[in-house]
């Protein structure tokens, strides 16, 4: 099977001297990379434990010293004053070198949030948050999710109420990645009950380290405890610790949530390729070209990759243009979470009886695909296997990514409550 360049076609540029400069920042890019991983050095899916831990973390400074790891942010806020295209190039070539993009939190914490409030908050909550965003001092995590609000965000039951100069709160979120590792969340509470669903809530930052919040880590499949149930009795914050306006909190979490399909337009389908050379590599050495039902399995990822990468293109172009992303962006959340059960399923299967007892080095990712470089050990594949499960549910569930293709894309009537049943 022919292998494809892994980067992404470059973007359509309205001049060659923005071609030449993109040009020029990519070398910038790869020089950078080049330093951080001589041509001799082992590639970072091949690390254990405590050298992967300790090359994320001088990664991570390396990025922020540049201000890379906000690329978007303005130099005052400890960014780098990029534009979309420059972060393109730069997300394109840390994913096919296969290198993270900062810290699990850092997802959270400047991909989702920062840009987002970037958009909404005042010169002084930019100055006080963002930098320290940036230099790790401030770690964020989501809240979301709830028992009964999981991607029905107008379900939404988290009560805050304003007591003075501090908004108190009293609730429940569930399922928030990494938030035993943060001391941040910006949680989505509903401020007016009175109002409709999509109304009355307003988006808080809130500070985890105090007497009222409860940080419970979950165990998943794979044994690892990556996102939490988090409880909040008489929790306070400061009243002005507020993201875009009081009750309009549903436009601002619409935006934060297109800044995350953006970033993972970008990387996801780098990583996918990635993942799936692996496997190619995996069949080979296991003589399995020659197994047709593996082949055609093999096509069918392949194929998908690419629609995956063509899509993200798209959503990549519409971010480059100032426009920020709509219901355009949940066909590829629901492609890309529904392709990943598909292709690592094959890779258990490739594995046959070895996949019972895994043996070797786990994917030290709790999400999406192990790093470029990691053996094709047993344990890697099952564990990334069973994550794939979870990435069907969060960032919005395949069921809801199906409802906003169907009534906001192809004009669909909405799907009809089912009744409730009668007391006996």
């Amino acid at each position: 099977m022919p292998r494809a360049p892994l980067t992404s076609p470059q973007l359509d540029r309205s001049s060659d001297v923005d071609a030449v400069e993109s040009g020029r920042f990519r070398d910038e890019v790869r020089q950078f990379i080049s330093g951080l991983q001589p041509a001799d050095s082992p590639p970072i899916g091949s690390l254990d434990d405590e050298d992967y831990r300790q090359f994320r973390t001088q990664l991570r400074a390396a990025l922020a010293a540049r201000g890379w790891i906000a690329p978007l942010f303005p130099t005052s806020f400890g960014g780098a004053g990029l534009g979309p295209a420059e972060q393109i190039v730069l997300v394109e070539e840390l994913g096919t070198a296969g290198i993270p993009f900062g810290s699990d939190n850092d997802a959270f914490g400047i991909g989702m949030l920062g840009n987002t409030m970037l958009r909404y908050c005042s010169e002084d909550l930019l100055m006080r948050f963002l930098p320290r965003i940036v230099s790790g001092e401030y770690v964020f995590a989501q809240g979301f999710s709830e028992p009964n609000a999981g991607s029905d965000l107008a379900a939404v039951a988290l009560r805050a109420t304003l007591h003075d100069d501090q908004w108190v709160l009293n609730g429940q979120k569930l399922w928030s990645s990494g938030a035993h590792r943060a001391n941040w969340m910006f949680v989505l509470a509903r401020t007016n009950s009175a109002a409709p669903p999509h109304r009355g809530l307003t988006m808080l930052l809130v500070p985890l380290h105090q007497q009222g919040v409860t940080v419970r880590p979950i165990m998943n499949l794979t044994g690892d405890e990556d996102f939490n149930e988090v409880f909040f009795d008489a929790a306070t914050t400061d009243a002005d610790l507020v993201v875009g306006d009081i009750d309009d909190g549903w436009a601002v979490a619409m935006t934060l949530l297109g800044f995350e399909r953006g970033e993972t337009a970008m990387y996801l389908p780098i990583r996918f390729r990635n993942e799936l050379d692996r496997l190619i590599d995996m069949v080979r050495a296991r003589h399995l070209t020659e197994d047709s039902d593996i082949a055609r399995r093999l096509a069918a990822c392949y194929v998908r990759v690419e629609m995956l990468r063509c899509y993200g293109q798209r959503l990549i172009h519409q971010l480059a243009s100032g426009r920020e992303l709509g219901a355009e962006a949940a066909p590829f959340k629901l492609l890309w979470s529904e392709y990943h059960k598909v292709v690592t399923e094959l890779g258990v299967d490739v594995l046959g009886l070895e996949a019972l007892a895994p043996t070797g080095r786990r994917s030290p990712n709790w999400y999406q695909t192990d790093d470029p470089g990691a053996p094709n050990s047993s344990a890697s594949w099952t564990s990334v296997y069973l994550n794939a499960f979870a990435g069907t549910i969060y960032g919005g569930s395949s069921q809801i990514q199906r409802s906003i293709v169907g009534e906001l894309i192809l004009g669909l009537p909405k799907e009809p409550k089912p009744a409730k049943s009668a007391r006996q």
